[in-house]
């Protein structure tokens, strides 16, 4: 190349998977001035703590459950012993969507995806044996969220752990269930009530658990790019902060205890960016918007998943490699916890070989990479600096398309933002199919008559789901039916009226070893069900 010669006249035209065009070489007047600020110091974009992993490493947190609470509890054990740092519960889809084991809709499902927790005597039976003031527990939940922080508290209880000690997440974002993944059980506003009494009373008697991750990861997966998945994600979150605000909630108070949760998908410089981006943005946000000005209030903390939907069924191997770049573009976007996907789950409940891959992987990354050294090592990058600034530009432009359309509330109401996803994941698969967006093994480098191994498969007990509801029978003729039914009834007489946080009363329900599904048809009975918006 001649010194004259322009780097853009001797490449096609090349994009990261947001659209945005990236130049041959971005140059330092291109990338324009590095954030001055220190790690740690206000907008955060380097990281929010001054010393980064050396002096707090990332949460290795695997997400794990499947068929019963004992098998789960097995699981969890295993993967403790063999270095995991925290836990993260998957649970089935009936206890998701506020079904009994016993329920006609439940009967398929029961186990599948997830551990089935019907009861506090299945939280009981889960973490036998661990010590819930000792380890952080993240639960993978929404619809139902604030009963099983309920149940979780309750078995705390039990334990005699003070709640004061209880760490961890649960996720409890309903918004994006509308939109992307469809675990939702009440109409929007209702379910917003339910959110803001479970962090409120979370703030004052669990102040070291964060009772909501607002999650990107999900809409994500259902097809947006990773600039649409930051800004639904802090649009989201802003609904939040309005609702319990309008709820009577501190900002500076409350705000020290949101949390985030997200994908990372395979561009290793987008993704680390997306972070570097959302975490200044939102900071930027609570200091324009509501006047923040308490620096960990401003904090934004985050959890992510690597693997999801990247992952493919062909040649399912070449997943590990994939997971291992997600996690590098993790630590270097400064997640603060972490969960590698093992290379079966796209097609299966990983096992205990490939799940311990996928743990091993992280402690390679953790221990033995270097990356976790110093602070930001991507910082000052022009590449990284130049495409932060523009990620930035392109959330902000997303989030000034919703708030004309009327805020976030009114455009999952009307459906119109799922159809936004929607359309771009049809995208996504047209590119994919006609060859444009290349997926290794997949749609490109397929060997003749390619025979895809699958390696151990995983096999779930055909037996589980007889087993659950002889168990969930079982507590049911055991328990004090008469102190049931009186916290049910008062359950249902609170949810009527929009004065009483609704925490109390389902912890209590809890102890009184009430049912999910019995809790979630007390509270159908006075808020009735979302029904899904269909837009042409």
């Amino acid at each position: 190349m001649s010194a004259r010669q322009k780097p853009e006249a001797i490449a096609g035209r090349v994009a990261t998977p947001s659209g945005i065009e990236v130049p041959v070489v971005v140059t330092h007047d291109m990338a324009g001035a590095p954030d001055p600020a220190l790690p740690g110091a206000y907008p955060f974009t380097r990281g929010i703590f001054a010393d980064g992993y050396r002096g707090r490493p990332w949460t290795i947190r695997q997400y794990s459950g499947f068929g019963s609470a004992e098998e789960s509890n097995q699981r969890y054990r295993f993967l403790l012993e063999q270095g995991q740092t925290g836990l993260s519960v998957a649970l089935d889809l009936p206890t998701q969507c506020g079904y009994d084991p016993d329920h006609p809709m439940a009967r398929p499902e029961v186990g599948k995806v997830g551990v089935s927790l019907f009861s506090l005597s299945e939280m009981e039976t889960l973490f036998e044996g661990i010590d819930l003031g000792a380890i952080s527990t993240s639960f993978t939940i929404n619809g139902t969220a604030a009963i099983i922080y309920a149940m979780y508290l309750a078995a705390a209880d039990k334990q005699g752990v003070p709640r004061e000690k209880l760490t961890g997440t649960i996720q409890n974002d309903i918004l994006k269930e509308y939109v992307a993944r469809g675990t939702w059980i009440f109409p929007v506003r209702p379910s917003l009530r339910l959110i803001a009494d479970s962090v409120l009373y979370s703030n004052e008697v669990t102040p070291r658990f964060n009772a909501i991750s607002i999650a990107g990861a999900h809409v994500r997966d259902a097809g947006c790019t990773a600039v649409e998945e930051m800004a639904y994600t802090l649009a989201n979150g802003l609904a939040y902060v309005d609702e319990l605000i309008r709820r009577g909630g501190d900002v500076a108070k409350f705000a020290r205890r949101l949390s985030f949760f997200f994908y990372v998908h395979m561009d290793l410089f987008e993704e680390a960016c997306k972070f570097r981006a959302g975490r200044r943005l939102w900071a930027r946000l609570l200091r324009e918007r509501y006047g923040v000005t308490d620096e960990k209030a401003l904090h934004f903390r985050f959890g992510v998943v690597c693997g999801g939907s990247s992952l493919i069924a062909a040649q399912p191997y070449n997943n590990i490699v994939r997971v291992a770049i997600e996690n590098l573009a993790a630590v270097l976007g400064g997640a603060q916890s972490i969960f590698t996907c093992a290379y079966d789950e796209a097609f299966q409940i990983p096992t205990e070989f490939s799940a311990e891959i996928a743990l091993r992987t992280q402690q390679i990354v953790q221990h033995e990479s270097g990356v976790a050294a110093t602070v930001d090592p991507l910082g000052g990058s022009y590449y990284v600096e130049w495409l932060t600034e523009r990620m930035e530009s392109g959330m902000r432009e997303v989030m000034r398309d919703i708030d004309a359309y009327g805020g976030v509330v009114k455009a999952i109401e009307d459906g119109w933002l799922q159809r936004r996803i929607a359309v771009r994941a049809k995208e996504k698969k047209d590119a994919t199919d006609r060859g444009e967006r290349v997926v290794v093994g997949q749609n490109r480098y397929r060997r003749a008559a390619q025979a895809d191994s699958y390696g151990e498969v995983f096999r779930l007990d055909p037996q589980i789901a007889a087993r659950v509801r002889e168990k969930h029978a079982g507590v049911k003729r055991r328990r004090d039916a008469a102190r049931a039914a009186k916290a049910l009834d008062a359950l249902g007489a609170a949810a009527a009226t929009d004065s009483e946080n609704l925490m109390p009363l389902l912890v209590e329900c809890c102890h009184a070893y009430a049912t999910v599904g019995e809790m979630v048809e007390r509270l159908k009975r006075c808020w009735g069900e979302f029904q899904e918006p269909v837009r042409l």
